[in-house]
């Protein structure tokens, strides 16, 4: 009974993110001219994991009073928010690719794919808006939190700061304030009990956290993660990886971290870098971590109701940590 009722959870979330999928359409359909719909429309229709979106669906079960239109607005308000800080980011970041395509930047230039992130804040700002007053507090505060994490990122540790602890505080502001929104953002949808509300929030949290510091971790493992491999470490970007290396003092690693602290501009020396980090026992204590991390998230849905949305959540835990791997 148990696999049947989970076979039919996962094909009614899938159902649902088909509609979030038409919603999403439909919004860029009411930019004021067809540049701006095409600008809108060029990340959203590159796909991507639409993690977020998928977290609200599954969380708008475990409240007494579920509202398929109702959750379908809040998992548009959080994908949109999310496809906008990209837009944002690829700017900031000179990035070539984002989701397998060219990126915005690349695409329309600069100018052009901030002014769009900045309608599609000002689309999700108008959805939340038809939510109810607790919806738009909370997305301001994400959005605050987002941004804060953005800036950290930007302006790196400052003089006797732990580094390690100020990139865990850039990936819980830049991504995890979303994801754990998300979370709650289903559960509200449904009327969910504050206990609920605030194990999600936990949860959400810190498989955010796991979301990203897996998904740094692929910046240095895969070759098909939707953008060029070695993408942070050429902008000098810390990673948990290289800040594990930076903290070693096994002399056999002074090689690579003087490669990692050099010009990695050329694609030969980038490529030597990465095949020698790829090799490093970093990489292994990195997934070792995450999976760590995995594991304090997934205690926290010992709070929740038993059913197929915990379940879901459950397994999720292993998927994200499967991004690691």
């Amino acid at each position: 009974m148990t696999q049947a009722e989970d076979e039919a959870f996962e094909a009614y979330v899938g159902d649902q993110l088909d509609a979030v999928e038409r919603r999403l359409s439909a919004i860029t359909l009411t930019a004021a001219n067809p540049f701006l719909a095409e600008a809108a429309e060029h990340i959203i229709a590159a796909g991507g994991k639409r993690f977020r979106p998928m977290l609200v669906a599954v969380t708008s079960q475990l409240g007494p009073q579920p509202n398929d239109a109702a959750a379908q607005i809040a998992a548009v308000v959080v994908e949109l928010t999310h496809v906008a800080s990209l837009y944002h980011d690829d700017v900031m970041d000179d990035a070539a690719l984002r989701r397998g395509v060219p990126s915005a930047n690349a695409a329309y230039g600069n100018s052009t794919a901030i002014m769009v992130g900045d309608w599609l804040f000002a689309r999700a700002s108008n959805q939340v808006a038809t939510l109810g007053n607790d919806f738009v507090r909370m997305q301001a505060d994400t959005f605050a939190e987002l941004v804060t994490g953005q800036i950290d990122e930007m302006r790196g540790p400052q003089p006797g700061h732990d580094a390690m602890l100020h990139y865990l505080n850039v990936v819980a502001g830049k991504t995890g304030a979303l994801i754990r929104t998300s979370a709650v953002f289903g559960a509200m949808t449904s009327g969910a009990s504050r206990e609920v509300l605030d194990a999600l929030a936990q949860f959400g949290m810190q498989i955010g956290v796991v979301f990203q510091l897996a998904d740094d971790l692929m910046d240095i493992m895969s070759d098909d993660s939707g953008k060029a491999p070695g993408t942070d470490l050429r902008e000098g970007v810390s990673t948990l990886p290289t800040l594990m290396l930076a903290a070693s003092e096994d002399s056999d690693d002074d090689e690579l971290k003087s490669l990692i602290a050099g010009d990695l501009a050329d694609d030969d020396v980038l490529a030597r870098t990465l095949a020698m980090l790829r090799a490093n026992h970093v990489i292994e204590e990195a997934r070792a971590d995450i999976v760590q991390r995995a594991e304090l998230a997934r205690k926290q849905l010992d709070l929740l109701p038993d059913g197929a949305a915990t379940r879901a959540l459950s397994r999720l835990c292993d998927e994200v940590v499967s991004r690691s791997n």
